[in-house]
């Protein structure tokens, strides 16, 4: 289930509300399920973070982890996609339910997802043409298993902070994704972008780096 919230976020005041959760760890205990995605849906509908956690009061310590672990990320996407859409290159998808578009550069559809640097990596990816590919194929195969699963155009946000294991926390950042991707979205040029074939599909992706070493 994919939830719409249409209004506009002040990113200042959301980045500092996202910076609160960086404080405690990042443990998810279980993989995704209907259950307890069922019990911690009302994430979706609390921005500030003092009232999440009155709200998670009375839940056991996994189901904590579990609910701060999907308010962060959905309003870290929030965010981003106001990030994308505010661009005078990027026109929002009409159909707000669409699950593979949000919007569209230049009349290419896209459908954007953040993540950080897959731990099968530990850390040593290089960044370059040859390894970038090979994450895109990764990433199109083994993550969005369910209801987000598609083999349309993506465009990826990729977290990595080479220099711990805490590439989560770079969702929280969002003057530098706004950076980022202003500056990706000022040089598009789709004959730069990843073609990729996955079971007889076409698919034209690419990887936006957010790194630390870009917050100076």
């Amino acid at each position: 289930l994919r939830f719409f919230i249409m209004q506009s976020y002040n990113l200042k005041e959301l980045e500092f509300e996202l910076k609160k959760r960086c404080k405690f760890p990042y443990v998810w205990g279980r993989k995704q399920n209907n259950s307890w995605d069922y019990q911690t849906n009302f994430v979706y509908k609390i921005y500030d973070f003092e009232a999440l956690q009155e709200n998670l009061k009375s839940f056991s310590q996994d189901l904590q982890n579990y609910a701060l672990n999907r308010w962060f990320n959905f309003w870290s996407a929030q965010a981003v996609e106001q990030i994308f859409n505010k661009n005078e290159n990027v026109t929002r998808a009409e159909n707000k339910f669409d699950k593979n578009k949000d919007f569209f550069i230049n009349s290419i559809p896209f459908d954007h997802k953040s993540t950080v640097l897959p731990k099968k990596y530990n850390n040593t990816f290089e960044i370059n043409d040859e390894n970038e590919q090979e994450l895109l194929t990764w990433l199109y195969m083994n993550q969005s298993q369910q209801g987000r699963k598609h083999l349309k155009n993506r465009l990826f946000l990729v977290f990595y902070d080479k220099n711990t294991n805490d590439h989560w926390k770079l969702k929280a950042e969002l003057t530098l994704i706004d950076k980022v991707v202003d500056e990706y979205l000022s040089s598009f040029d789709e004959l730069k972008l990843t073609k990729l074939e996955i079971d007889n599909n076409d698919i034209v992706t690419d990887l936006i780096w957010v790194q630390p070493n870009l917050l100076s």
